[in-house]
């Protein structure tokens, strides 16, 4: 786990001029400002998946590189404050994880509930919307994918997905997505596994649905992507898959609500 004495809730990484390609990456940090020390737990629960997304951080800036995107990535643990849930989620400040008992989250106040959103929740999605008004301002329409990855298993039972597309009102490009991954052979695609990607408030939700801008959740297996040779391997493979997408966009389409 690291800490930074100047710390950021977020990194953006510049893309080229004209790129309407955003990659979003909510969990890519498993760190913590210094006043808020270990939260209570140990480091280990620091490297499992309740803390951050494993290997998506590497993925993302490596799609940023080979695609010439630009990319917004959280810089803390998502132990500490969740920005892939709204506000008024009951699990934007998880008090049990997986298992895991969080004391430093156990008895958190409004003021401090308020004050995390302040510094860390909000600055990361004001970033991101900054970035999607000035593609519009430029005349672009944003593409906007956002990236996380999911445990090989769940309580025992194995996943055998190797990437899930998690949609809700973008059909059209969650199809093109699947559709690419599936022609590359021999990888196990999921629609809405391992979660469904419908979710009110979360970042694609806030970012994408509500604008009506086309869209795509990515999720990874973390076993896949745990070494760099296996992250390169996917950043090849995801940019495949969304270049394939800047060059040809699918028409959205949105679906009405309950469906998906």
């Amino acid at each position: 786990m690291a800490n930074n004495i100047a710390f950021r809730s977020f990194e953006r990484v510049p893309g080229k001029a004209g790129s309407r390609l955003l990659i979003l990456c909510d969990h890519a940090s498993n760190a913590l400002p210094p006043e808020y020390g270990d939260l209570g737990l140990p480091a280990q629960q620091f490297e499992r998946h309740i803390a951050y997304d494993i290997g998506a951080r590497e993925v993302v800036m490596g799609l940023a590189a080979c695609l010439g995107a630009t990319a917004i990535l959280s810089c803390y643990s998502r132990l500490l404050i969740d920005p892939n849930r709204g506000m008024d989620d009951p699990t934007l400040i998880m008090r049990l994880s997986d298992g895991a008992v969080v004391p430093g989250n156990s008895r958190i106040d409004e003021a401090e509930r308020q004050r995390r959103i302040a510094r860390f929740h909000r600055p990361y999605h004001a970033a991101i919307a900054a970035e999607i008004e000035a593609m519009l301002s430029a005349g672009v329409t944003p593409f906007i994918v956002s990236l996380h990855s999911f445990t090989p298993s769940w309580k025992s039972t194995p996943r055998p997905w190797h990437v899930g597309i998690l949609w809700d009102q973008d059909a059209a490009t969650a199809q093109a997505m699947m559709q690419g991954f599936a022609a590359q052979g021999g990888i196990v695609v999921g629609d809405n596994e391992p979660y469904h990607g419908a979710l009110e408030g979360d970042t694609i939700d806030t970012h994408a649905n509500r604008r009506g801008l086309p869209h795509g959740l990515i999720e990874l297996r973390q076993d896949l992507i745990a070494t760099k040779s296996g992250v390169d391997e996917w950043v090849e493979r995801v940019a495949r898959v969304l270049q394939a997408i800047l060059n040809d966009p699918p028409r959205v389409r949105q679906v009405p609500d309950g469906h998906g």
